[in-house]
């Protein structure tokens, strides 16, 4: 966030020593630099609107300054606040197997591992929450399918598939 601070204060302040230099007889490059293009080319031709543009532009360059940044967030997809505007969109479609569905992917995986599995090794294999799978692993401990143990070198709490081996 402060980053983003810095990097407004550094445009606003670009953008007024780009308007002191109607001076130097090129007017609206303050324009341009924010992305209004056509009136900054108008500026450019006629001096600033002889002037008095410019110095108009002097109480308006804070506003075309947010208006330049809150255009380049939104051509990022992002909100006014800087964060992703279709976050819901892309939440929506992670999909994580549950129920039945884990079981069976957590079958998967631990035959894949040789009929072991750690609760990472199913989180990394199937995408559902270290909770969720940990459950799911105990409830295929309580109903039989698996036993549990510790792996002999590692010492991690490792989940034993012994129909699988």
């Amino acid at each position: 966030m402060n980053s983003e601070k810095n990097q407004h204060n550094d445009r606003l302040l670009v953008s007024y020593i780009l308007s002191a230099a109607l001076f130097l007889g090129l007017g609206g490059l303050h324009r341009l630099y924010n992305g209004k293009i056509g009136t900054g080319l108008l500026w450019l031709f006629t001096g600033g609107v002889f002037g008095v543009g410019q110095f108009v532009d002097l109480l308006l360059i804070p506003n075309m300054v947010n208006d330049y940044e809150q255009n380049l967030r939104a051509k990022a997809g992002l909100s006014s606040l800087g964060v992703p505007m279709n976050q819901q969109a892309i939440a929506a479609q992670v999909h994580h197997p549950t129920g039945e569905q884990l079981m069976i992917a957590l079958l998967r995986a631990a035959e894949a591992k040789g009929g072991t599995l750690t609760v990472t090794q199913g989180v990394s294999a199937t995408g559902a929450g270290f909770a969720e799978v940990e459950a799911t692993l105990k409830e295929m401990l309580t109903s039989g399918y698996v036993r549990i143990g510790n792996n002999p070198t590692t010492g991690v709490v490792t989940y034993y598939f012994d129909e699988l081996n």
